[in-house]
């Protein structure tokens, strides 16, 4: 584990591999706000090293090994903080490649001066609207509540593709107290820096190839009308969906979507 210090008691916690040769990217991975960097390392990341890629992937202020002060957590400071370490690594031919939110961290890290040769978003695009305001407002009063453990239990079979939830459905809606989250909290400070996110971002400032990959079993997120709607002010996007998977395609699908990133970066990087 290495550690990138950004101030006396904030910093990051995270992993850099760089690619073997000058032809290799490095896939730049950008956590949602309940994600760890763990997913990009286990089932994505070997497959892309193993190419001759390079990785690198941290974890936020307030996540697994990230230090953080009370009021430290928003959602300019998490881009502010992706600038900073990309700058110090300055990891050679990034794909900036995120996944939820991380998507919308990236496109605002690229437009505040990041640089990267391609961008991959997953289920990312979606639109500020009374929806997703009501969505992102009931996941911090979910935590207040219940903390992690109530949302997953909640929200887990609207974010999961159906052969997932059947295998797991065990180690879910258990018969024990839940533990509620506070301000203070990582967790729960990430969760309310979510309902301060900008986005109405305009994507049509990327300019550089893209690949959006779609959950078609994503019950809470996915719009199709919005998504076709914001693609196509991209100058160069292309459009993947997995039909079997939800929300959590990192998770669900790791060894497809290394897959398909490695054939994006072969085309967008070259």
């Amino acid at each position: 584990m290495a550690f990138h210090v950004l101030s006396r008691r904030n910093g990051l916690n995270y992993e850099f591999t760089p690619p073997q040769d000058a032809s290799g990217c490095t896939f730049v991975c950008f956590n949602p706000l309940s994600g760890d960097k763990a997913m990009w390392e286990a089932g994505i990341g070997p497959v892309l090293v193993e190419r001759g890629h390079g990785l690198l992937c941290w974890n936020l202020r307030g996540q697994a090994g990230s230090l953080f002060t009370p009021g430290a957590i928003t959602p300019e400071a998490i881009v502010e903080d992706a600038i900073s370490l990309t700058g110090k690594i300055d990891p050679p031919n990034a794909v900036f490649t995120g996944h939820s939110i991380g998507g919308l961290f990236a496109a605002q890290a690229v437009q505040a001066g990041a640089s990267c040769r391609a961008m991959v978003l997953i289920n990312t695009l979606r639109m500020a609207d009374n929806r997703l305001k009501w969505i992102n407002d009931a996941l911090v009063r979910i935590a207040e509540v219940g903390g992690l453990d109530l949302l997953r239990d909640v929200y887990s079979p609207l974010l999961m593709n159906e052969q997932w939830l059947g295998e797991h459905r065990s180690e879910f809606l258990k018969d024990e107290d839940y533990l509620p989250l506070k301000a203070g909290d990582g967790a729960y400070d990430l969760l309310a820096a979510g309902r301060d996110a900008d986005w109405n971002f305009d994507w049509s400032g990327l300019e550089m190839p893209v690949l959006n990959i779609t959950g078609g079993q994503d019950r809470i997120f996915r719009d199709p009308a919005i998504i076709a709607r914001l693609a196509a002010t991209m100058a160069d996007v292309e459009m993947l969906d997995y039909e079997d998977c939800g929300h959590m395609i990192p998770a669900e699908r790791p060894g497809r979507l290394a897959g398909d990133l490695l054939r994006f970066a072969e085309r967008a990087v070259s």
